[in-house]
C-alpha cells in the first residue's frame, strides 16, 4: 500500500483523526490506519484515500449477452475490466478471487489509459464489472468521462449497494447497467449478504429515473432466493418503474462457500413464468432454450433471437419490430 493515493470523494473527518466512509451503507468508521470493508479505502492520517485507484485485476471483450445485457446494443462485444475488493460477501461469489480479496495481481491504470485501452480494442463500449466497481466509484466516474469523451458507451455491472451521493455520480456518466437484485428479504441481504436492500432498490430507481438503460438480475439459489411470492414481489417493484426492464432469473450453481445443489431447470422456469405477469421481457439465465429470444409482446415476432451468445437482431428495424413496426425498448 503506498505512502499517499488518491483522496476519495465520500467521507467525512471525525474527531480523534478518524473518518466515516460515505459511500455505501455501511458507513464505516476507521481509524488511523483502518481498512473499510470493502478492503479498497483506508484512513491515512485523517484522510481517506484509495490505495488501489485504478489497480485492475482482469480484462477481457465480452459478449455485451455475459453481462447480462439483452436490450443494450445487442450482438456487441465490450471491453470488460474487474478491479479488486467489495462491499459485500456474498458466499457464492463466482469471482471471489478478485472480489474477497485485494492480493490478487493487478495492472495499474489512469482512467485516460483505461479508456484508451478499450477505444483500441475496437468494442463500442466499456464495462466496470467482475467484482464491485462501485468500491471504486471516484476512479470509475474518472474512466467513464474519459470513455464518453473517447465516443464509449459506459456499462456497469454492480451490487447497487451504494449511498445517494455516490451512485448519482456514477449513474451521470452510465448508458447502461445490469444491477443484481439478489434477494427481496432485507434481514438475509443484510446477514448473508452484508448488502442493504433498500439502497440497491434506490439504486435501480435513481438510474431510471437517469435515463440509464437498466436490467436487473437475480440468482436463483434453492431454498434462499427461490420463493415465488418473492419472485413476484421483486417483478412487481420492477415494473411500477418500468414494465419494459428486462428482468434475468439466473439458475444457481455451486461456487465459493456454497455447496448447494444446481437450480433445477424448472425452477428457474416456473418463476420465469410468474415474473411474465407482470414484466414484458423476462430471461432465463445458465439455461439455454428458446426462451431467451425476445419476442414483440404486440404481435409475438422475434425481435432478437439467441442461441448462447450468439445473437441475430434482424427483427429490429430502426429501432421497432420489423413485422409490425411498433417500436421496441432496445439501445442500438
Amino acid at each position: 500500500m503506498p505512502a499517499s493515493a488518491p483522496e476519495g470523494r465520500y467521507y467525512e473527518r471525525l474527531e480523534g483523526g478518524s473518518v466515516r466512509c460515505g459511500l455505501c451503507p455501511h458507513r464505516c468508521v476507521l481509524k488511523d490506519g483502518a481498512v473499510g470493508l470493502c478492503r479498497v479505502r483506508v484512513n491515512h492520517g485523517g484522510r481517506l484515500e484509495l490505495p488501489f485507484f485504478g489497480a485492475v485485476s482482469a480484462e477481457a471483450i465480452d459478449p455485451i449477452e455475459k453481462k447480462p445485457l439483452y436490450h443494450f446494443k445487442p450482438g456487441s462485444r465490450v471491453y470488460s475490466v474487474g478491479y479488486l475488493g467489495c462491499n459485500l460477501r456474498c458466499p457464492f461469489c463466482q469471482n471471489y478471487g478478485i472480489s474477497q480479496t485485494t492480493l490478487a495481481p493487478s495492472v495499474a491504470y489512469t482512467p485516460a489509459g483505461l479508456a484508451r485501452a478499450a477505444k483500441a480494442s475496437g468494442c463500442p463500449s466499456l464495462a466496470h464489472t467482475y467484482s464491485e466497481p462501485l468500491v471504486h466509484a471516484e476512479f470509475v466516474i474518472e474512466t467513464m468521462v474519459e470513455a464518453r469523451a473517447a465516443g464509449l458507451a459506459n456499462v456497469l455491472v454492480t451490487n447497487g449497494c451504494a449511498l445517494a451521493d455516490a451512485a448519482s455520480d456514477v449513474l451521470d456518466h452510465c448508458d447502461a447497467a445490469n444491477v443484481d437484485l439478489k434477494s427481496w428479504d432485507p434481514a438475509w441481504y443484510r446477514s448473508e449478504l452484508g448488502g442493504d436492500l433498500d439502497a440497491v432498490k434506490a439504486f435501480i430507481a435513481m438510474a431510471i429515473e437517469k435515463g440509464v438503460h437498466v436490467e436487473v438480475t437475480t440468482l436463483v439459489i434453492p431454498d434462499k432466493t427461490d420463493k415465488p411470492e418473492d419472485i413476484v414481489a421483486m417483478s412487481k417493484f420492477l415494473a411500477g418503474l418500468s414494465p419494459d426492464i428486462p428482468y434475468h432469473l439466473s439458475a444457481y450453481r455451486p461456487v465459493y462457500k456454497y455447496t448447494i445443489p444446481p437450480t433445477p431447470d424448472a425452477t428457474v422456469q416456473k418463476l420465469a413464468s410468474l415474473a411474465r405477469e407482470q414484466l414484458r421481457y423476462v430471461y432465463e439465465g445458465n439455461i439455454f432454450n428458446e426462451s431467451n429470444d425476445t419476442r414483440c409482446p404486440y404481435c409475438g415476432a422475434i425481435l432478437v433471437r439467441r442461441h448462447g451468445y450468439a445473437v441475430d437482431a434482424s427483427g429490429l428495424k430502426h429501432g421497432a419490430c420489423a413485422a409490425c413496426g411498433t417500436p421496441a425498448p432496445f439501445v442500438a
